[in-house]
């Protein structure tokens, strides 16, 4: 599973960091996107943007069907059919705790030297942008928590391991396909992990996770898009 998706993910990124080190500026003088145009021609460009958010949907969705395919309803791992209205309360308490306090976290590593200049988005102004940047922030949302989270952690469960040995694992798989943004963004992502798979092993509920990753990275992504040319801090 993971050879094809999130852990070879994490090994293009662990040498991109490398790559990074070996330049002769410093990291916080690199920058790197996340959204990026992909084609020069617009159409096209829009064609792929839209094939990257689909590969990562499906990324999870093959985790849920290895999941159903091992014998598990889908509200055992936390993906019913009906979300309950307490999972928004949940989504945007979630986002608040991670986005705020990381936000600071990544600009003092930048300041350091310690991260590269993120750039959500590098994509042209076009009337599609802010629909395929929404498209991939749940693509990434969705990928993310159902594989890193429900995923791994059920499988690590059936193997005898432990809940907390089982939680650092997932955490630093998050990180480590982050490290491509430097120590920082490896660092904080380890952190999210540990608080996104605590409240999933105390809550057994993944939809929240999902959509608290989903508007984190939509407020990220559309956010950056609309501010970059008017504040002058960003990368």
């Amino acid at each position: 599973m993971f050879t094809i998706t999130l852990g070879f993910a994490g090994l293009r990124s662990l040498f991109s960091l490398i790559d990074s080190l070996l330049q002769t500026t410093s990291l916080s003088d690199q920058s790197v996107a996340i959204n990026a145009p992909q084609a020069t021609n617009e159409v096209i460009d829009l064609l792929r943007q839209l094939l990257s958010a689909t590969q990562l949907v499906a990324w999870g969705a093959l985790g849920v069907y290895l999941l159903w395919r091992g014998g598990m309803k889908l509200a055992e791992v936390g993906l019913p059919r009906r979300p309950q209205a307490a999972d928004l309360r949940w989504s945007i308490g979630l986002a608040a705790l991670i986005g705020i306090p990381g936000l600071l976290f990544y600009l003092a590593m930048w300041q350091f030297g310690l991260n590269l200049g993120v750039q959500p988005s590098t994509l042209d102004q076009t009337w599609w942008r802010p629909i395929t940047l929404t498209l991939s922030a749940f693509g990434n949302g969705f990928a993310e928590e159902v594989l890193v989270v429900g995923y791994l952690i059920t499988r690590l469960r059936q193997l005898g391991m432990g809940e907390n040995t089982s939680l650092i694992i997932s955490a630093v798989l998050r990180g480590s396909y982050h490290l491509y943004q430097g120590f920082g963004g490896f660092l904080g992502n380890v952190a999210m992990g540990l608080i996104f798979g605590r409240v999933w092993q105390r809550t057994n509920r993944l939809w929240p996770l999902v959509a608290a990753h989903t508007l984190l990275d939509v407020v990220a992504f559309v956010g950056y898009a609309l501010l970059r040319d008017h504040v002058s801090w960003l990368p």
